[in-house]
Parts: structure tokens; C-alpha cells; sequence
């Protein structure tokens, strides 16, 4: 999406965001192929945004552009303790019928040939009932052969009609899943259950066929669990932060640990290593306004040959 941040002094400042594309930005970043899918216009702000991600090596082979339509914008206020509000204008951002129709089957198609599946609760929210049917295709194929297919939850109350419906489109994606990455205060706000803890997060994503879990606490660290496959038991710990940090500004906190944590995994390194990535690299990100931070900044570098894809949004 266009982005739009608010800037102590009053004055604002324009880039572009989505939560898939700053995960994906990190993961290029870190050395792994990404292809980025969604739909943008064919104005001036979609031009910039394809040159943005070109120039962080951001696949965008697979990104569609529609005439007359613009993508969408948000903007985004900044307490002084880093938190973030946000408010939307992205009802009509051409990403929401991105696998919709003969071509959004055909994209379906597509992505089912790749190593992996990255996509949100967000992407989930965007999509149309067809557009959800050809992703939840591509994710069963993509797990059937062996792939990676990652969610992060994100929930977003303001993207769905209620929270029974999101709950029940969330439930239907989760046997496609080998891997989650949700968030404790979403999961507390979706299921409306503020006594929620991470260990009974982890085991509602586990009982549903997912296979390995980590539930994301902010300054409390991460919790990950593993299914048990066969001889193996589950497996389930906390990695806490490594240090206190007072955050400039909290966007993309989510979005750049889970970069660091599948990169890691992905590289073979165990929960305990790749969160320990995660929080460094989400520890970075807080400490510099903005989503992506630059490259100067990145604590991390790497580099591994997979093929990658993110799905469904750019943003909204």
C-alpha cells in the first residue's frame, strides 16, 4: 500500500508497506529469492512501488496491474511509546481480486510449483470467497509436495465483517499450514479471550494439523512448539529478547521476526537459534522509524537458493 507516516512535527512522510512486503523485503534481504504477488494499478504510485521492490530484489514476475484501479493507502500515527494507529483507504486496491476469475486460477497454478507460501491473516481478509478458494488450492499443493507454507494470523478487526467469520476463514487455512507465526494479543482479540496464553495458542494451531507454531509476546519473548511426528515428542520453549529495547517506532516488529526466524529455519538452524534471529532482527527494525530500515542497519546477512512466494497483499 502507499504509506503514509505522521511524523512528530506534524509533517508527513510517503513510502510503501504491507505487512507480506516487509517480510518479504527482509527475506530478500537475508539472501532468499522472493517473488511478491498482488495486483497494482497502472498510475504513477504503482510504478514507484514495482521500482521500490525491484530495487530490493523482490520478485515482481507475478504481480498484475489493472487500469483505472489505484492501490491502497494507509496512514500511520506514532505515540511517543512507539505504538501505532492506523486508518485505511484500500476498498477499492486491485490486490483483492488477485486470484480472482480464469487468472487468479491460473496464478493458483502457478505458485502450487513453488517451495514455499508465505500469506497473512490480512491477505485472508482481502480476498473474495473465490480469491480464498484458489490460495487454500496453492497452500495444499504446495504442502503436499513437501513445501513451506507459513501464515501469520494479523489479525485485523477492521478488514472482516466479525470475528466469527474471520475465526472460520482462519480454521479452514490451518490444515494447509506447516508453519504459524501468530501473534498473542491478535489471538487474544480474534477468539475474544483475554486470558489466552501462548502455550493454549500453540495448542490450538498444533491440534489442527499445523506442525510447528511460534506465538510472538513482544518484549516477552517468543514461544515455539513443534508437533511430534512418530517417535518424536512435541518440543515447545520460550526464547525471550535478548535485551530491553525502547522502541522508535513498533511497525514491522511482527513482520521482520518472522523474516529472520524462516530464514533461519529454512538454513536448518533449530527454534531456539532462528527466534534468537527473529528478535534481532525485529530488535533493528523497532529502533529506526518506518517499516523497512535501511540496509545500513540490517544486523543480519546471509544467503540460501529457495524458491519463495508471498501472496495476497500489498497491500490491501
Amino acid at each position: 500500500m502507499i504509506e503514509i507516516s505522521v511524523l512528530p512535527d506534524g509533517s508527513a512522510l510517503k513510502s510503501f508497506g504491507g505487512d507480506t512486503l516487509n517480510t518479504a523485503v527482509y527475506l530478500s534481504r537475508l539472501g532468499l529469492p522472493v517473488e511478491y504477488v498482488t495486483a497494482l494499478g497502472q498510475d504513477p504510485y504503482s510504478t514507484e512501488m514495482l521500482d521500490a521492490w525491484k530495487s530490493e530484489a523482490v520478485g515482481i514476475e507475478l504481480v498484475s496491474r489493472r487500469a483505472d484501479r489505484v492501490p491502497g493507502l494507509y496512514m500511520i500515527n506514532t505515540d511517543d511509546a512507539g505504538e501505532r494507529s492506523f486508518h485505511y483507504w484500500r476498498d477499492q486496491a486491485p490486490a483483492r481480486e488477485v486470484f480472482d476469475g480464469d487468472e487468479g486460477a491460473k496464478l493458483a497454478d502457478t505458485l502450487a510449483g513453488f517451495d514455499g507460501l508465505y500469506f497473512s491473516g490480512i491477505t485472508l481478509s482481502i480476498l473474495s470467497d473465490q480469491g480464498r478458494s484458489n490460495l487454500r488450492r496453492a497452500a495444499l499443493a504446495v504442502r503436499a509436495a513437501g513445501g513451506h507454507v507459513i501464515f501469520d494470523g494479523n489479525f485485523r478487526p477492521r478488514g472482516w465483517p466479525d470475528r466469527q467469520c474471520a475465526r472460520e476463514i482462519f480454521e479452514s487455512f490451518l490444515p494447509t499450514l506447516s508453519l504459524a507465526l501468530p501473534t498473542l494479543d491478535d489471538e487474544q482479540d480474534l477468539r475474544q479471550d483475554p486470558a489466552l496464553d501462548a502455550h493454549l495458542v500453540a495448542d490450538l494451531y498444533l491440534t489442527a494439523g499445523v506442525d510447528e507454531v511460534v506465538v510472538k509476546q513482544g518484549p516477552k519473548g517468543a514461544l515455539f512448539a513443534t508437533r511430534g511426528t512418530g517417535a518424536t515428542s512435541e518440543t515447545r520453549g520460550l526464547v525471550p529478547v535478548a535485551q530491553e529495547i525502547k522502541p522508535v517506532d513498533t511497525t514491522a516488529a511482527g513482520d521482520s521476526f518472522n523474516a529472520g526466524y524462516i530464514k533461519a529455519r529454512l538454513d536448518g538452524r533449530d527454534p531456539v537459534a532462528a527466534a534468537s534471529q527473529g528478535h534481532r532482527l525485529a530488535a533493528a527494525v523497532i529502533g529506526v522509524r518506518g517499516a523497512i530500515i535501511p540496509q545500513s542497519a540490517m544486523p543480519i546477512k546471509s544467503a540460501m537458493p529457495v524458491r519463495f512466494a508471498t501472496a495476497g497483499k500489498t497491500p490491501a
